[in-house]
């Protein structure tokens, strides 16, 4: 335990904290003279009782005003972060769709590449076959045409 001189009303005392929270202490001690100060030129003197009971239900009552924003504020962060889960899922589902509709639309395209090579193939089996059958026709033409 470490012990600190602190002035508070302006008198002096002797205080103990853990050991390294020297310096908070030293701290809280002077927000709370500064407080109470403000509140004995404000209300005169009271009596240190009294002003120091007042001190603390105004300090007690700005903790609660702080404590219930944090409360609020955690409140709309639990929000927004569950419409952030919520769009984050959408956005998964909505790209495992758009993969999935991708993936369709390439085997679409494959199957229109093979039938494109197939009607290719047979065109120019059908090309190959007619200039056969033109070259055979001539070639018969002109052999009846030397015959007669």
């Amino acid at each position: 335990m470490a012990n600190v001189n602190i002035k508070f009303n302006n008198k002096d005392y002797l205080l103990s904290c853990d050991d390294g929270q020297e310096e908070s202490l030293k701290k809280l001690t002077k927000f709370l003279d500064k407080k109470y100060l403000e509140l004995k030129d404000k209300l005169g003197n009271i009596g240190e009782n009294k002003l120091l009971l007042i001190t603390t239900i105004q300090l007690i009552d700005e903790y609660f005003d702080l404590k219930e924003k944090v409360t609020k504020q955690k409140i709309k962060i639990d929000e927004i972060s569950d419409k952030f889960k919520e769009i984050r899922s959408l956005a998964i589902h909505y790209k495992k769709d758009k993969d999935a509709e991708i993936n369709d639309l390439n085997k679409e395209l494959e199957n229109f590449k093979k039938t494109i090579e197939d009607n290719n193939n047979l065109y120019e089996s059908m090309l190959d076959k007619t200039t056969q059958s033109l070259e055979k026709i001539i070639s018969n033409t002109e052999s009846l045409s030397k015959i007669q």
